[in-house]
């Protein structure tokens, strides 16, 4: 049976500070865990309603009524397991290759969605500035689909964090050069602004190259989500 505290403990990680102050996140569904599990993250305890389940490891697996679980949930309808997983330090970025920075993005799903595009285009470095959303927010975590053991995000001062950098650094700006028309180096560091207000003032003056995606349509469409801009340009980095 699983304890009061237990319960408590794991509905308290829903929330950033209590996650900051017991260096702990939650992770639901199959999919997600398993990938977590089968990853460099240490487990700390894993729930499932499903006495047969198998993960495929030796970690122990505490069985919980679907009661219990949907306490411990943050989804509306729970997904069968919940795992509690320590949050690990972040490493520091290398420049062999190219890093994404994040200025200010405040919605779970854009970020989630930015991770699982920075696994799949092979971007081990993902920086983000300190009041961008926290990556073990649980609408983040599902949206990145288990990509978020394959990438390293870390939160930092973006501004000292640029300047500092080795490499040119690329902003996306609706008023840059078309992407399709540069000549991308093979290392480098992209930066993708907030979802109402793009690239900070601050941040701008770090930009050494502004880009952007053409526009063909219709005038009228302000601009591309940030995570489907960020899916384009990956996609011409990594094409070059």
């Amino acid at each position: 049976m699983v304890s009061k505290n237990q319960v408590k403990l794991v509905k308290s990680l829903h929330q950033k500070k209590y996650r900051n102050r017991h260096n702990l996140f939650v992770a639901e569904g199959i999919k997600v865990v398993q990938e977590l599990v089968h990853s460099s993250f240490k487990v700390n305890t894993l729930f499932s309603t499903d006495a047969h389940i198998d993960l495929g490891t030796e970690d122990v697996i505490e069985i919980v009524s679907e009661a219990d679980l949907k306490k411990m949930s943050a989804l509306t309808t729970p997904n069968k397991i919940l795992g509690v997983f320590e949050i690990p330090m972040t490493q520091r970025p290398n420049f062999d290759s190219w890093v994404v920075v994040l200025d200010d993005i405040r919605d779970p799903g854009n970020l989630g969605t930015i991770i699982r595009l920075c696994d799949w285009f092979g971007i081990e470095h993902l920086v983000c500035s300190s009041h961008t959303v926290d990556c073990y927010n649980p609408k983040t975590l599902q949206a990145t689909m288990g990509s978020i053991s394959r990438v390293n995000i870390g939160y930092t001062d973006i501004l000292s964090f640029l300047k500092d950098a080795p490499v040119d650094v690329f902003g996306a700006f609706m008023e840059g050069e078309s992407v399709y028309g540069q000549e991308l180096p093979s290392s480098g560091i992209l930066v993708m602004g907030n979802e109402a207000n793009g690239i900070s003032k601050e941040v701008e003056t770090m930009v050494t190259k502004k880009i952007s995606i053409p526009q063909f349509g219709r005038s009228t469409t302000e601009s591309l989500n940030v995570a489907t801009a960020t899916a384009i340009l990956l996609n011409e980095i990594r094409r070059g």
